[in-house]
């Protein structure tokens, strides 16, 4: 009997000393946010960047995408190196963390992409938007997303993780849904020029670049992650590993596949002219956009649906739930209260994919160490980003020749067939790509090999400490 109550003692001191271990704190939640913030903010802006191409700098919309799309072209290079180069750093700083100053660079590359000379003739301008993109994406985005989980899994515990990522999500949903509301009714009063668009970008550059360092400052790496690769706690990367993780790791590229065509949908940036000329309105983007933060509390459910269910089911069901809202969206025309209840079901439908991809991330890079292969989070944090900005790229590039196909211009006489391209592309089009997007997540079967991953993981490690 007495045996029997040690034994329970000590089960309830492991379960409550777990708990703790689990544990975030408000204060490290809301600053390992920050930069993601910042990061979210800038993406959004650039969902901007066609209609300030086409209707203030007047350039037509299919040379501003092949121009936009061009960039990418870049960006599969130093995608590539910047994920190689963090898996390779190791500095008193850490691994991850010393590539946080990046975000000071992404806005900087910001606000002057929003800030071409009016000076300039049509190819003038072009190069410099093609110039100060590639630097805000191919550099210090592509930076950005190297670090991101590098930098996350050597700062918190395994434990922390699920709760910092879905409990952290809801932090950047509201800065994004607050965005969303106020940004539009912005840039109709200070963005009529394009000189109100240098201004604008500059009253949110400058706070957003301090906000977005602010985790770099104080938080540290403190955990050693990677054991048993030639006996090294830290994996020395070879050139020869990346070509090994594209033949033995299929599930990374599954989820960079997802990342590409969620980016698509969310980037084609369609929404300013559906409200711009289909509503009649473009502040009433701000409405539907504050009725996607009733879909912010799933968020909070998060780690008990994840305790139910693997992550990559959990976004296989929202993208189910996301095809529901532009089903809605294709039949809705400018009748708010429909557009709403979509914006309710694409808001929540979207919310798994976009704030939960670090922990599939992780996933696979814990299936890369259970191989005998380095971890690689960075080089798998790149492809994943590369297919992100793909993905917004073509978004963008598709907006524009689909537009300059049937004959817009950038002025307010918008033709018939004008306004039936934006219409396919505000609902039937992203439809039809998060079905296919859907379809592709049920040949992901890693999450039913995780749990024995993670145990053979937690034995070997154990074994070389």
């Amino acid at each position: 009997m007495a045996n029997e109550t040690n034994e329970t003692k000590e089960a309830k001191a492991r379960e409550k000393e777990e708990k703790q271990e689990s544990k975030v704190g408000i204060g490290k939640l809301v600053l390992w946010n920050t930069r993601s913030v910042a990061v979210a903010i800038q993406t959004l802006t650039l969902t901007y960047l066609m209609i300030y191409c086409t209707d203030t700098l007047h350039i037509e919309p299919a040379w501003a995408s092949i121009m936009l799309v061009a960039t990418k072209l870049l960006d599969g290079v130093t995608d590539t190196v910047a994920g190689f180069i963090v898996d390779r750093t190791q500095t008193r700083w850490g691994k991850g963390r010393p590539y946080e100053v990046s975000v000071i660079g992404l806005w900087l590359a910001t606000w002057l992409l929003f800030s071409v000379p009016t000076g300039f003739g049509s190819a003038a301008k072009m190069v410099w938007i093609f110039c100060m993109y590639t630097m805000a994406n191919s550099v210090f985005y592509t930076l950005l997303s190297a670090n991101q989980n590098v930098y996350m899994i050597r700062a918190f515990k395994d434990t922390q993780i699920v709760k910092l990522t879905s409990y952290g999500s809801v932090i950047t949903m509201l800065v994004a849904a607050a965005f969303n509301i106020l940004f539009p009714t912005a840039v109709t009063v200070v963005a009529t020029s394009a000189s109100g668009w240098s201004s604008l970008m500059l009253m949110m550059a400058v706070p957003l670049a301090a906000i977005g360092i602010l985790r770099m400052v104080f938080i540290p790496e403190r955990y050693q992650v990677g054991v048993a690769v030639n006996g090294q706690q830290e994996e020395k990367l070879k050139l020869r590993d990346i070509a090994t993780l594209f033949k033995t790791n299929k599930y990374i590229l599954i989820i960079a596949m997802m990342t590409l065509i969620f980016n698509l949908v969310c980037n084609m940036g369609v929404n300013t002219y559906y409200y711009s000329y289909i509503v009649g309105n473009l502040a009433l983007a701000g409405v539907a956009a504050a009725a996607q933060m009733i879909a912010i509390p799933l968020a909070f459910c998060f780690p008990i649906l994840l305790s139910k269910m693997s992550t990559i089911r959990l976004m296989f069901a929202g993208f189910i739930v996301a095809v529901v809202g532009y089903a809605i969206n294709a039949v809705a025309g400018a009748n708010m209260l429909l557009l709403v209840i979509a914006a309710i079901f694409t808001g929540a439908g979207t919310i798994p994919a976009s704030m939960l991809s670090s922990l599939v991330i992780l996933e696979c890079a814990d299936f890369n160490e259970w191989k005998g292969n380095p971890r690689m989070e960075g080089t798998m944090s790149s492809l994943v980003g590369l297919g992100s900005k793909i993905g917004a790229a073509v978004g963008a590039g598709l907006l524009g020749i689909c537009l300059s196909a049937v004959g817009y211009n950038g002025d307010a006489n918008i033709t018939a067939a004008s306004n039936m391209m934006i219409r396919a592309l505000f609902g039937i089009v992203p439809m039809i790509l998060y079905i296919i997007t859907a379809l592709s997540l049920r040949f992901y079967k890693l999450d039913k090999l995780t749990p024995q991953i993670k145990a053979d993981i937690a034995a070997r490690r154990a074994g070389n400490n």
